[in-house]
């Protein structure tokens, strides 16, 4: 370790960095106010593309934007508005919504462009930290990125303003979300080569697990299927019927339940204290409409079952996100 190394506490300074930014996290939201919710509205209901501008570390930023919001369920391009004031604004259409990027809303280049494209008829809305700025002043929402000082030691280097605005971003793109009912089917389609997108491109048979799975005959009792729903470790027990058909699922939640009612019976029958009619899928189900029913329903874990209601396997939410079976590659 040499001298340099030894004058500060780099650790302290590190953190000292990201409180810094989070702070300045906490400034803009607490600032949200309905200029983001026009802004949204704006975004949400544009017929066109949504065309993210700015110059610089802004326009790192908003290419990250820009491509959220397209693999997210709203078309979007990044512009360079060196590049658009050299022809590259013939792109724009007046059903597009322009999403202009600076910190300080008195960046040249960019200014110099946005006449231009208000007289498109492309509406304007303004991701700045100075509202009271040449940019500000032409856009119909603004949204306020303004930071108290930067993490950067010289409080020069765009560093708490970036993450802060990369936030905003972030948030309206997940707002978009909502707004559309975008569905994981619909992140599959946007990324057919991506791992989370081959995941759920698979079916629940190739993830599920088969053979030695949690189950036990309905009238088995309570002590008995505590002892397989334990050692099972998908943190539910399928109970079938004589015929094997399924009857329900006994889950930590239910075990959790009969203990705060009181002292449950251990001779009891499991079926006394089961999720009766619990939601299940087929094995020719997509392993992204069964993530669906999984966030619908707000459950971790699923029976899976043939035409006829019998079990062939379970399957948990995280053989679904890549902690279980097979794993992601990055």
């Amino acid at each position: 370790m040499g001298p340099k190394s030894r004058e500060r506490d780099w650790l302290a300074l590190a953190r000292e960095t990201i409180d810094v930014e989070a702070q300045g996290l906490a400034h803009v939201r607490d600032r949200l106010d309905d200029n983001f919710v026009m802004a949204l509205e704006m975004m949400a209901n544009c017929k066109g593309r949504v065309v993210v501008t700015g110059i610089g570390k802004s326009g790192l930023v908003g290419r990250k934007i820009a491509a959220t919001l397209s693999s997210t369920g709203t078309p979007s391009f990044f512009l360079h508005p060196v590049e658009g004031a050299h022809g590259d604004l013939g792109m724009l259409r007046p059903e597009d919504v322009a999403l202009a990027i600076s910190n300080s809303g008195e960046t040249d280049e960019l200014n110099a462009i946005l006449p231009t494209i208000r007289a498109a008829g492309v509406r304007i809305i303004a991701l700045t930290g100075c509202a009271d700025s040449t940019m500000g002043r032409m856009a119909e929402a603004i949204i306020d990125s303004g930071v108290e000082r930067e993490a950067c030691t010289l409080n020069l280097a765009p560093t708490a303003s970036t993450t802060a605005t990369l936030a905003l971003g972030d948030a309206l793109a997940i707002c978009l979300i909502e707004w559309k009912s975008f569905k994981t089917e619909d992140f599959k389609r946007r990324h057919p080569g991506g791992a989370l997108g081959q995941r759920l491109s698979l079916s629940v048979a190739d993830l599920m697990h088969v053979g030695n799975i949690p189950v036990a005959n309905e009238s088995t009792d309570l002590g008995h299927a505590l002892d397989a729903l334990t050692q099972g470790g998908l943190g539910a027990l399928a109970l079938t019927a004589e015929d094997g058909l399924l009857t329900g699922i006994l889950t930590d939640g239910d075990v959790r339940r009969a203990l705060c009612s009181g002292s449950p019976d251990l001779q009891a029958p499991a079926s006394a204290f089961m999720t009766r009619q619990p939601s299940c899928a087929g094995p020719q189900s997509t392993a992204a409409e069964v993530l669906d029913l999984m966030e619908e329903k707000a459950i971790t874990v699923m029976p899976i079952v043939d035409g006829d209601g019998r079990l062939t396997g379970m399957i948990h939410l995280h053989d679904l996100l890549g902690k279980g079976l097979l794993k992601f590659s990055g």
